[in-house]
């Protein structure tokens, strides 16, 4: 995965990769997109445990 490694846009640090998913004609479809900054010198730097903006947690019935 070389050469499909996730940068942040702001600093171009190295970043996981997250996948999120949505639904096209009925099948919920992957997408690969990179997770948040853990550079605490960069602008969109997101602490450490924190969710990244924009996405609300998601809880099962069995966490809750």
């Amino acid at each position: 995965m070389d050469s499909s490694d996730q940068v942040c846009p702001v600093c171009g640090q190295s970043v996981e990769t997250v996948v999120k998913r949505h639904k096209t004609l009925g099948a919920w479809v992957p997408l690969w997109i990179p997770g948040p900054c853990h550079n605490p010198e960069c602008a969109a730097y997101v602490p450490g445990g924190a969710e990244p903006r924009g996405e609300p947690s998601r809880r099962t019935a069995e966490e809750s």
